[in-house]
């Protein structure tokens, strides 16, 4: 009986160890886009304690390598592994070097055979990147000749230890346009005055705030604009990237029609500066694309509906 009993306990044991995601993974991401064959070859080794995982992840692309230590949730009884916001390399980026980044989700299942041990998922993009950063499907094999995960972790002093998401949030209120109207105008002030208005579109919102959301529309070049709401400047030395730039406005109602202008500062390394502009009033979506030189300014003129 006793010896029945251990044999029981051992292969119970050896069933949950099968479903823990300690170990050391190897696997490939893959674009899921039309046309597109980039892939990124990815490694994790996680350690599980409870429901609580944590480990170093790190893929090639291209000819760089990038890690991250990375922390997440485990639930054994979904099988379910989840690792937030996961700094994923734009997999447009003309660059070799690791110079812009996708904050995605890992979500990935605990899938088990007789022959191998896979971890199936997805790295899945924040929903206000879904213009430039597609999601990824990828597949983990466990590497069962790895037994030793905490040499790793204790290794992986290279790693990332931090990252963040760009600012969410950037308000911008009437009374401080005023308020910046008030300052000695400075370069770019001067610079953009001289320069003619290009317009883009005349919308009509159905708000009187606005949320505005700026991408380099293309190639991620190195084009840089500052935004200006009725002729002042309310963005300044903002890098384009596929993350974007949150701009939260708010309509002067004393003006009949606003104005939103991108100024081109740089013109990159493939002129003109170009981006793509959503504005969302809460029930509409505008999608434009701003081309701004250094003759003229990319303006968007609001009004609001009566």
């Amino acid at each position: 009986m006793r010896l029945l009993f251990t044999l029981v306990f051992l292969a119970f044991s050896g069933m949950l160890a099968a479903q823990n995601v300690t170990g050391s993974w190897f696997g490939r991401a893959d674009v899921l886009l039309e046309g597109s064959h980039n892939n990124y070859l990815a490694e994790l080794t996680l350690k599980q304690k409870g429901r609580v995982v944590e480990g170093i992840m790190g893929y090639y692309f291209k000819n760089s390598y990038q890690s991250f230590f990375v922390r997440g949730t485990y639930n054994s009884k979904t099988r379910y592994v989840e690792l937030k916001n996961v700094p994923i390399m734009y997999f447009r980026n003309s660059s070799s070097k690791p110079t812009v980044d996708c904050l995605m989700d890992f979500e990935a299942q605990l899938v088990i055979s007789k022959l191998k041990t896979n971890l199936k998922g997805y790295f899945l993009r924040d929903p206000q990147y879904r213009y430039t950063c597609p999601d990824l499907s990828i597949n983990f094999t466990k590497d069962i000749a790895e037994d030793n995960p905490d040499s790793i972790l204790r290794e992986g002093i290279s790693a990332q230890r931090i990252w963040k998401p760009m600012a969410e949030e950037t308000v911008i209120t009437p009374e401080l346009v005023i308020e910046k109207k008030k300052i000695e105008p400075d370069a770019i002030q001067l610079a953009f005055e001289k320069r003619k208005p290009l317009k883009l579109k005349e919308i009509l919102v159905e708000s009187d705030s606005l949320r505005m959301t700026f991408y380099d529309n293309g190639t991620i070049d190195g084009d840089t604009i500052p935004v200006f709401y009725n002729k002042v400047a309310v963005l300044t030395k903002q890098p384009l990237s596929v993350q974007g730039i949150n701009l939260y406005v708010g309509l002067d109602p004393n003006v009949e029609v606003n104005e939103l202008s991108v100024f081109a500062e740089s013109l990159g390394t493939i002129p003109p500066n170009t981006a793509l502009v959503i504005i969302e009033d809460g029930v509409n979506r505008f999608e434009l694309f701003s081309t701004s030189d250094f003759a003229r300014n990319g303006t968007v003129y609001i009004r609001r509906k009566r």
